[in-house]
């Protein structure tokens, strides 16, 4: 996830032979790293007409910010001043004038600059404010959805959107930040590292962000720091830091080095890292975001064995794509799924054909549990905000992504990547971009593609409507009409004919809603599937789709239904409706009636055994059965509706379960024994296909 952008312009708020050195910082007495840092320059194709040059001192126990900016301006228009209405402005100038009288919009004060043409512009602020109590007990969703600048000894986090600085709305900036803490705590902003210095008196550290940038997030903690170098292809040093709380300190090595790998492999293929550090930064809260330089993710997550492998290389892309190149998120987000492509997908692909073969089903198998009407074209998509968005804006554009390689091969794909990164790093860049860097690469008119899957919503329906074979002098011939939904798509449809000698897969160019094709082939001819490897975007065909916990957490129609009718019971089984779906329950009567819409029935054993009975309902299924404090699975109704059951031994299992199950969403039934999943899986998919008679 990149949070780099939320407020600029329409986007209104809200291994060569590098070597890899560590070296523990935490202990160090006083340390001057302005000399490695201009050596390290970041180059800057364009200068930013705001510049920040700041310092804040922060008490985390006393939860206190006091800071000082003088904000220079090059720009003769009339700009607007903004500061979270939770901070008190103790000095305040434009030029030789006082502040003035600020507005109030939501959280946040607004000052008028008005416009001059004498420039450079100097604006002078000094604030303070409390900040708000650190709660670690937040789930990811609550952390993802939070904008309160936070504090306490166990860490800081200033989110950029909560107005913890006063800044120019709707402005690009570059900047200069030094941070003051107490001894003990360490932070860090995106950006170079200039100077540090840590002594029993307490820690300073300065960074510099020369390239016009969105915004900047404040993090502290009381850190132990690791340092690696390596180069990058220019020869550049990249300096590599971990800022870990002291429980997980043991794992800095690892992730240097995966930080390392990362950084080379992106560097291969895109170009030159255009930062000249990246930093692994730990929460207390379950966070996972990324800025530029750094990306910041819960203690527990950076715990677990595969983010190495997946979400670290994600964050690291993003220095790319998000946080070097900047979306124009008025005309869309194409940052989340371009990244997404090449990193989560890519790492699948690496590992074999049938990995990167279960994520496109587990994509489309997302898909299809949305209901009718509740996605939104991906020129809409902004940031992820609920399980429906990151379907479209991640899932959806990331096949997107693939479908076009598949049209232009991979050495074209990547030639206009790289293209596309020369020409705007450190500007804003939209998807007609892309579609100009793609269309000058292949030297093709790709118009009609970028068109359809852009500005759309939804996504064809496909189906074999006939299926024939014959025979003449000539050979096998197969006869196939398929059938799509309105809007009709241009498509190339993979259709695949097997024989006894084997299967040979045929593109066919669909245009309209239904069309026949003649096909020869090479031996007799027994069966055809349609897109059997699963790469062409679509809304599966229910026996295509089988059912999967994400349906009743993202499908707006879904009725709830909480067995238990009080105590504990009752109340964890609230608790978890709303951790599933995040929204208000719809909820039904158990003895009502099941409606067409889909069911979430959760409850004790004996209560969901005695309601499954009474509606002559699929009973638990074998595999698990017996098994663990609680379960949770799937199934198609007898009637065509889709039910999802949760079933615990007692309240405590399943109140156990509120915080991990609503990870789950791609299975189609899990095991718990409390909170750790001991089994889960999901139900087979069945490929599209007509046997030929």
């Amino acid at each position: 996830m990149n949070r780099l952008m939320d407020r600029i312009g329409a986007f209104q708020p809200g291994s060569r032979g590098g070597i890899l050195l560590l070296v523990p910082v935490f202990a160090l007495a006083c340390v001057s790293v302005a000399a490695c840092a201009a050596e390290a320059t970041v180059p800057v194709p364009e200068q930013a007409q705001i510049g920040y040059d700041m310092t804040v001192r922060i008490d985390p126990v006393a939860r206190t910010l006091e800071g000082r900016s003088v904000i220079t301006v090059n720009t003769s228009e009339e700009l607007s001043l903004v500061l979270g209405r939770r901070f008190e402005v103790t000095r305040g100038r434009v030029g030789t004038a006082q502040l003035g009288l600020s507005a109030i919009t939501g959280e946040m004060r607004v000052w008028r600059v008005f416009a001059n043409a004498q420039m450079p512009r100097r604006i002078e602020v000094h604030w303070r404010g409390e900040l708000s109590a650190l709660d670690t007990s937040l789930d990811h969703a609550q952390t993802l959805g939070g904008a309160q600048p936070a504090s306490g000894a166990d860490g800081t986090f200033l989110p950029d959107a909560s107005g913890w600085y006063p800044y120019i709305a709707g402005k690009l900036a570059s900047y200069r930040l030094a941070i003051e803490l107490p001894a003990g705590q360490r932070g860090l902003v995106a950006g170079r590292l200039a100077e540090e210095s840590d002594t029993d008196e307490g820690y300073r550290a300065r960074f510099d962000f020369p390239a016009p940038t969105g915004g900047i997030d404040l993090m502290a903690g009381p850190y132990r720091i690791e340092t690696a170098t390596m180069r990058g292809i220019g020869g550049k040093p990249i300096r590599l830091r971990t800022y870990f709380h002291p429980g997980i300190a043991d794992l800095a090595t690892s992730y240097l080095a995966s930080a390392r790998g990362y950084i080379e492999l992106y560097e291969s293929w895109i170009g030159e890292y255009p930062y000249t550090e990246f930093s692994v930064v730990s929460s207390p809260t379950p966070t996972g975001f990324g800025m530029p330089t750094l990306t910041y993710l819960g203690i527990e997550v950076l715990r677990l064995p595969f983010i190495r492998s997946t979400s670290l290389g994600h964050e690291v892309l993003h220095n790319w794509w998000g946080n070097g190149v900047y979306p124009d998120y008025a005309q869309g987000n194409w940052s989340e799924g371009l990244t997404t492509f090449m990193a989560d997908y890519a790492y699948r692909e690496r590992e074999s054909a049938a990995a990167a073969h279960e994520m496109r089903r587990g994509w489309l198998r997302d898909y299809a549990a949305l209901a009718p009407g509740q996605d939104a074209p991906l020129t809409t998509f902004t940031s992820r905000t609920h399980g429906a968005s990151q379907i479209v804006g991640y899932n959806k554009a990331a096949m997107v992504f693939l479908m076009l390689r598949d049209l232009l091969g991979r050495d074209t794909f990547d030639l206009a990547l790289r293209s596309f990164w020369s020409e705007h790093r450190f500007r804003i860049a939209s998807w007609a971009d892309l579609r100009h860097s793609f269309q000058v690469a292949s030297g093709r008119d790709l118009g009609g593609f970028f068109d359809q899957w852009l500005t759309r919503a939804g996504a064809p329906h496909l189906r074999i409507a006939h299926a024939a074979r014959s025979q003449t002098d000539g050979g096998h011939h197969v006869t196939l009409t398929l059938e799509q939904s309105a809007p009709e798509y241009r498509l190339r449809v993979p259709v695949a004919i097997r024989t006894a000698e084997g299967e040979e897969v045929h593109l066919l160019e669909l245009e309209q809603g239904r069309q026949t094709f003649t096909l020869a082939v090479g031996a007799r001819p027994g069966e055809v599937a349609l897109d059997p490897d699963l790469r062409l975007f679509r809304r599966l065909m229910p026996g295509e789709a089988p059912p999967i916990l994400r349906q009743v957490m993202v499908d707006r129609n879904t009725v709830t239904l909480l067995l238990p009718e009080g105590g504990a019971a009752r109340a964890a089984a609230e608790t978890l409706a709303a951790k599933l779906q995040h929204r208000p329950s719809r909820p039904g009567e158990a003895a009502d009636a099941l409606p067409s819409a889909p069911v979430l029935a959760i409850g004790l054993e004996a209560q969901v055994d005695a309601w499954l009975a009474r509606h002559g309902l699929p009973g638990r299924p074998e595999v698990v059965r017996g098994k663990g404090s609680a379960q949770a699975w799937t199934a198609s109704r007898p009637d065509g509706g889709m039910l999802a059951v949760v079933s615990a031994r007692d309240a405590a299992a399943l109140e156990a379960l509120a915080r991990p199950l609503p990870h789950y969403g791609r299975q189609s039934y899990v095991v718990f024994e409390n909170a750790k999943a001991t089994e889960r899986g999901a139900w087979p998919t069945r490929v599209q296909s007509v046997t030929l008679d």
